[in-house]
């Protein structure tokens, strides 16, 4: 797979082909249809695969949704005009995604093969990013986990020993510690999830969505038994990823649409989806108090609230939880809604492969 004779316009010395192997740069060509031809050893460690992986796979598969069009984009302006391309791209690797400075250029000699330079950007990386923030979220929950304590205890007992001593005023401000100190708890809970979503090691196999979506209701139902609740799950959703991962996601997308529902008689939430090819869309409707679009782009990014406390926003982190892990599975969420009326998140995820095309 590493015999590099077109980078050179005719058979590469021995010298040259060491040379080349011992690159940090990843080299690749890919044929007129986008697959793997031939790569040195930097590819397949810079995308933490194994080179028969690779090759059973295209390129593009290898790069984030969100990228896709514009690696594809590139490769066919190569292939068709011999046009060459800088980009930064984000690949999908085994356990993280990487951004990579990306080029594109014509082989020489080769009618549609293309040449793919490799180079990983010489920032943080989010591996860095990620193990940055796993040990500031444990030592800050460290640190802070036993005041924590202390101040529910002792708020609580301070409530028991002195109720008759205290007015609805003193009741007030004791309770409002309370609620204070069990928000902090929450999101120091919420920083070690999103935390362990960024890094944890990634183990894929055929999950049904479906069962983890009745899973996770029954929990919701089981944390608030007194309301009435209506949640429709369609059957037979798998798909291909970590079963772990992805119910700490679906935790998060259906939390999200209990929580801002708190204003219905009922809530009603609809998960159902359909295959596309080789993707999964799915798709979680809610009837609640929704958001104005014009603030969408919030929507995942850590720490960004689009409701108040009184209206059931939390710690910020739930939807950037679950954006991060499905675009770990190389999948994507986007969300729309309209005020009053109630929101529709939609995943895109991995599709089982369909056994019976293979066959």
């Amino acid at each position: 797979m590493t015999d590099f004779s077109a980078l050179s316009g005719g058979p590469a010395s021995h010298r040259l082909r060491r040379a080349i192997e011992a690159l940090d740069t990843g080299l690749a060509l890919v044929d007129a249809r986008g697959h793997w031809l031939e790569f040195n050893a930097a590819v397949p460690r810079l995308l933490g695969q194994c080179a028969s992986s690779l090759e059973a796979s295209p390129a593009n598969e290898h790069v984030a949704v969100h990228d896709r069009a514009a690696f594809d984009g590139a490769l066919a302006a190569c292939r068709d005009r011999g046009a060459r391309a800088d980009l930064t791209c984000t690949w999908q690797c085994a356990d993280t995604a990487r951004s990579m400075r990306t080029r594109i250029a014509p082989a020489d000699g080769d009618d549609g093969v293309v040449l793919i330079q490799l180079d990983a950007i010489a920032d943080v990386t989010d591996t860095d990013r990620a193990r940055t923030l796993q040990l500031f979220a444990d030592k800050v929950s460290h640190d802070l986990r036993a005041p924590l304590r202390s101040i529910e205890s002792f708020s609580t007992l301070l409530a028991r020993r002195a109720a008759e001593r205290l007015d609805d005023t003193d009741r007030d401000h004791l309770a409002r510690i309370r609620a204070a100190a069990g928000r902090m708890a929450g999101l120091l809970d919420a920083l070690g999830e999103y935390a362990r979503a960024l890094q944890a090691e990634l183990r894929c196999a055929e999950v049904d969505l479906s069962l983890l979506a009745e899973w996770v209701g029954a929990e919701l139902r089981e944390a608030e038994p007194d309301r009435d609740a209506a949640l429709h799950v369609q059957p037979g959703l798998v798909v291909h990823g970590d079963e772990r991962l992805l119910k700490s996601m679906l935790a998060q997308v259906l939390r999200n649409a209990w929580t801002f529902s708190r204003d219905r008689d009922t809530v009603h939430i609809e998960f159902d989806g359909e295959r596309n090819h080789d993707r999964l869309y799915v798709r979680v409707r809610d009837r609640g108090c929704g958001f104005d679009m014009q603030y969408a782009h919030k929507l995942f990014e850590p720490f960004q609230r689009l409701h108040g406390s009184e209206q059931g926003g939390g710690h910020g982190l739930g939807l950037a939880i679950a954006q991060c892990i499905a675009q770990r599975h190389g999948g994507s969420i986007r969300g729309t809604s309209q005020p009053g009326v109630g929101s529709e998140f939609t995943l895109e995820l991995p599709a089982v492969p369909d056994t019976d095309k293979e066959r």
